[in-house]
């Protein structure tokens, strides 16, 4: 009796209202970002979706590319969605997974100035306590500034194909190869805001775009990851932290190519903050060169459109000038056409509709377009325990004194994979529920 089907136009009526309401509260906007895509099922797929660079479903190969999509701020939760964890008595693996896959950190800010240009390449780092020992700055191979520095560079051509080649390539491939790859951007200089000294710039594609600023500062002698491509390269490396017991024997620094320490100690080769604890100069640092303390996150917002008949149909339609506007509450469902051909071809088969554009144009008016795309169905998942209290209610997606009686939920049952997708997705959407007035828990 309490039996809920997302695919039931009664059931979709409450996930677009739902819709509706985040878009009034900007939980929702429309973007043109890069998206995993999978070519054989010829649609878009979540992060979360793609495993190991396959599409989860069928396996293929996913590729990267430019696309537009409606998406939820799901990145607005994610503070709360790490911080709220330590009230819930779960697994440790279960909120160590979410911690992980949110990827929040905390570092600093810090501007290099190129040589000879009024342009600043902007980095992240959670080590400002090395900034003396940066020997190189590396640019993710998507970073705008590439292009605006082209009449600098001296070998474009060679930065170009670079590029090129790094595009067909999945992010979470970039991530997790041990191959670092990269081309010099000679002809442009950096300069250290610490001490002044000159330093190369780089394109690399173990940096990614999405995280930080896209941009790094190198420091091979206390990050394995500048190390192993300062060494393919040929490029220096200073050491400026001694841990404890290397500090007390020797304050300068041993001349080593293989020397590599990533934890905290002492200062040395770093001007008026030798012999200071690395831990407590980073503020000072940020703050001597102008910089400024921040948070990053791994995670991005979510994306839901879809380029299949599966699925709620995005309530969306368009002016004959192209504006978006939400459908009315009266118009909900907006229900799936049946006259679509399913064959996949990239777009949407709802694209294909005639019955669709006609029903538009009816209700709105001539030159009225549908949206064509349909939700991700995880969409419908994030908050299917509230229908069950209440699924025969059609004035609302529950009652409150079924939601005052049953929830919050108890126990939730599901596959380890979900820690990273569906229960991530549904306590961003409960949390999202909550701040707009409509559930208490």
């Amino acid at each position: 009796s309490r039996e809920v089907n997302t695919t039931d136009p009664a059931y979709y009526k409450w996930t677009q209202w739902m819709f509706n309401q985040f878009l009034k509260h900007d939980l929702v906007y429309r973007d043109i970002t890069r998206v995993n895509w999978c070519p054989k099922d010829q649609t878009i797929l979540a992060n979360e979706q793609v495993v190991d660079g396959k599409c989860e479903r069928c396996g293929a190969d996913t590729v990267q590319r430019e696309q537009p999509q409606w998406m939820l701020r799901i990145t607005k939760y994610a503070d709360r969605l790490i911080d709220d964890l330590d009230k819930l008595k779960w697994p440790d693996a279960i909120k160590e997974s979410q911690k992980n896959w949110i990827g929040r950190s905390e570092g600093s800010e810090i501007d290099f100035k190129i040589k000879d240009t009024d342009k600043s390449i902007s980095v992240f780092t959670t080590r400002a306590d090395t900034l003396f020992g940066v020997t190189y700055v590396v640019l993710a191979p998507e970073h705008n500034l590439i292009s605006e520095l082209l009449s600098k560079i001296e070998n474009k051509v060679e930065i170009e194909e670079y590029i090129d080649t790094t595009k067909k390539k999945l992010e979470l491939e970039r991530q997790q190869s041990k191959e670092k790859t990269g081309v010099e951007l000679k002809g442009v200089v950096a300069i250290n805001p610490a001490n002044g000294e000159e330093v190369p710039v780089w394109v690399a594609d173990y940096v990614l775009a999405g995280y930080g600023t896209g941009a790094v500062m190198a420091v091979p002698a206390h990050d394995e990851r500048d190390f192993e491509f300062a060494k393919k390269y040929n490029l220096p490396r200073k050491e400026v932290v001694r841990g404890v017991a290397d500090f007390i024997q020797n304050k300068e620094e041993i001349p080593n190519p293989d020397y590599l320490y990533e934890g905290p100690g002492f200062l040395i080769n770093s001007g008026s903050f030798n012999t200071r604890d690395s831990e407590e100069v980073k503020g000072e640092i940020t703050r001597l060169v102008g910089g400024k303390i921040v948070k990053t996150y791994r995670l991005r917002d979510w994306g839901i459109s879809r380029q299949r008949y599966w699925g709620t149909p995005i309530p969306i339609v368009y002016d004959p000038d192209g504006k978006a506007h939400p459908v009315p509450d009266e118009h909900l469902p907006w229900i799936l056409p049946t006259d679509v051909d399913h064959t996949p071809d990239g777009t949407s088969p709802l694209a294909r509709s005639k019955e669709l554009f006609e029903r538009t144009e009816k209700i709105f008016g001539k030159g009225w377009k549908p949206e064509v795309e349909t939700m991700d169905t995880f969409v419908d998942s994030s908050w299917y325990f509230y229908r069950y209290l209440d699924n025969k209610n059609k004035d609302s997606f529950a009652n409150k004194e079924s939601l005052d009686a049953w929830m919050p939920i108890d126990l939730y049952m599901g596959g380890a994979e979900h820690t990273t997708m569906h229960l991530l997705y549904s306590r961003f959407w409960v949390k999202a529920m909550h701040d707009l007035g409509l559930v208490k828990d």
